[in-house]
């Protein structure tokens, strides 16, 4: 596998990680008993910090990256075992 694509499969799911991570830990004004800021959203988070988020999104996508290049190595799962169709006529499954 090239660096490029190891790159850009990292950064996929760093950002797959991200989204997934934001509403986590997120409090609002009326949670913290904090007072809103005239015009201020109610769902406005009070406690937003971008470089946790980044540092635990990077994390997870370290270790979702590595097992993926991993599965990619060693072909632990291959498109065969994840075909819950069936095979369709005339086809014949890969012997690797």
């Amino acid at each position: 596998m090239k660096l490029t694509s190891i790159i850009a499969i990292y950064a996929l799911f760093w950002v797959m990680s991200a989204f997934l991570l934001l509403p986590f830990g997120v409090r609002t004004a009326d949670e913290a008993g904090v007072e809103k800021v005239p015009g201020q959203a109610d769902s406005a988070p009070v406690n937003f910090r971008p470089g946790k988020l980044a540092l635990r999104a990077s994390v997870i996508a370290a270790v979702l990256c590595g097992l993926y290049i991993a599965n990619y190595m060693q072909g632990w799962i291959t498109v065969d075992d994840i075909n819950i169709f069936g095979n369709p006529p005339g086809y014949e499954p890969s012997e690797s």
